[in-house]
């Protein structure tokens, strides 16, 4: 407090002195010499450093619209395959190749150099540095035909199933709903939204084929999975069908984009019927379930859960048979065998599994043959499984000698839930790359599905409908997409090689 003698201001200057003096200390102490050079040349370089940004902007629009270009080229260039028939290999620097009207002229230009330090169009063109190649009406171009797209999920699609004696399509998505397609029309039968959570997997009952009421089962996040039933004679209008490449390019035209835009535009009965209640609620799991199978007959049901555990129920009281533990990490895929009481399971425990209920002691056998998660494993014909791993792998086992793999598939990306072809014995290999690669049993790769005309974001699944007339390959991304192919295999494959 001032003292009487002391006026008010004069205490207030006494009292702020040390306080100035400690900040001037402290100033500088911090600014130097070293400092106050530094902060002029971070003034000086300021100008350089926004050009610099500038000028990086400028060459990633560059990159952009050379990528568009090359779209559209290829576009064209499917179109001649088309309309020709001819196989004409067409190989000249990337910087020199130009579109004027419908022809392809070459150009020598200066942006070689350039569209080779660019990632997209590395990724996008697959040649030969500084090379582009065209292969007009090659085998991709006469092996593969997009024939429809099943539309309305408005987020990623994680799996997909179809029937090709039903004629139907079935697809789970992130968007909590699982929905049924008419596999000639494309048209969506019904949509079913009794989940609370991400719908990852969707199986449909075989005994319920040949009946007027389809019975489904879902997978959710939600860690239930449900059974419903939808109508088998839906009337539906047929919707727009693809026939040649040039409206396969349209149908994939927007694939940069966002999927929703196109949703919204859906027609009013673009979802169906709906069903908003299952038949019978499968609890039991204390985490999500990612996959479901039924059982050879129809009258159990196989779940496999990231709570590590696989469980059995009984299809018509939803009770639990029997739960299969013994997995280390979260479950990634179950399976169940066509005519027989064998199921498999995978993990991330780098293992799967095969459970064996034909005596009345149930026996597991564990396998160890990859190096990293086991995304998925499938049984095919004749005794055989197929596994997929995160390792870049695909083997092939025979049950009769689980010992080692009959078949190493090693790719260049994860894989996904592949999907084998029962009459054709060949396995369709979705990809985080956005390709969907097929092998036969033995490695013998088919080209692949192009990547220019499928999806734009990660492959999530793929389903046969074997010897469809019109559409034999399904596929489904985190785009939002689930797209039908037709594919050329047994004796179209030969007839279009020839």
């Amino acid at each position: 407090m001032p003292t009487s003698n002391q006026s008010h201001s004069e205490y207030s200057l006494k009292k702020n002195t040390p306080a100035k003096n400690e900040q001037r200390l402290r100033s500088a102490t911090d600014v130097g010499p070293s400092y106050e050079r530094e902060e002029k040349d971070q003034e000086v370089d300021a100008p350089y450093r926004s050009r610099l940004y500038q000028l990086f902007g400028l060459i990633e629009k560059e990159f952009d619209a050379l990528y568009a270009e090359n779209c559209e080229l290829n576009a064209k260039i499917a179109a001649l395959t088309e309309k020709f028939g001819d196989s004409v290999v067409s190989s000249v620097p990337v910087s020199e190749i130009v579109q004027n009207n419908s022809e392809i002229v070459a150009l020598k230009g200066s942006g070689k150099k350039a569209m080779q330090m660019g990632l997209k169009l590395r990724t996008a063109l697959r040649g030969p540095p500084g090379r582009l190649v065209f292969k007009v009406g090659g085998a991709d171009g006469r092996n593969f035909r997009m024939t429809s797209r099943f539309t309305g999920h408005r987020d990623g699609v994680w799996h997909v199933s179809a029937n090709e004696v039903a004629k139907v399509v079935a697809s789970a998505s992130a968007d909590q709903t699982a929905r049924v397609f008419s596999l000639d029309t494309g048209v969506c039968l019904g949509t079913y939204v009794g989940h609370t959570g991400s719908v990852n997997s969707v199986s449909l009952c075989p005994t319920s084929i040949q009946t007027d009421t389809l019975i489904y089962c879902s997978a959710s996040g939600d860690e239930s999975a449900h059974i419903w039933k939808i109508p088998a004679n839906t009337e539906a209008k047929p919707v727009h069908h693809t026939s040649s490449e040039d409206e396969n390019a349209d149908l994939i035209e927007k694939e940069e984009g966002d999927n929703t835009e196109t949703n919204d535009n859906e027609p009013q009965n673009a979802e169906g019927a709906k069903i908003r209640n299952p038949q019978i609620r499968l609890t039991g799991h204390t985490g999500a379930v990612v996959s479901c199978d039924w059982l050879a007959g129809g009258h159990q049901l196989l779940t496999a859960s990231w709570d590590r555990t696989a469980n059995v129920y009984d299809a018509e009281r939803g009770e639990i048979l029997n739960i299969l533990s013994g997995h280390e990490q979260e479950l990634t895929h179950c399976s169940a065998h066509s005519s027989q009481k064998l199921v498999v399971t995978s993990s991330k425990d780098y293992t799967f599994r095969l459970w064996d209920f034909r005596e009345s002691i149930q026996s597991v056998a564990v396998f160890q043959g990859h190096n990293d998660s086991v995304s998925c494993v499938s049984f095919s014909s004749g005794d055989r499984l197929v596994s997929g791993s995160d390792d870049r792998t695909v083997k092939v086992w025979d049950l009769r000698n689980m010992r080692s793999a009959l078949t190493t598939i090693r790719l260049t990306s994860s894989v996904n839930r592949l999907a084998v072809s029962q009459v054709h014995s060949v396995v369709a290999i979705p990809h985080d790359n956005r390709h969907v690669r097929i092998y036969d049993l033995n490695g013998v790769r088919i080209p692949r599905v192009p990547n220019r005309r499928c999806h734009h974001r990660i492959v999530s699944g793929v389903a046969w409908a074997d010897d469809h007339p019109t559409t034999n390959l399904i596929t489904c991304g985190f785009d939002g997409q689930v797209i039908g192919w037709k594919v050329a295999l047994g004796k179209e494959s030969k007839e279009a090689k020839e």
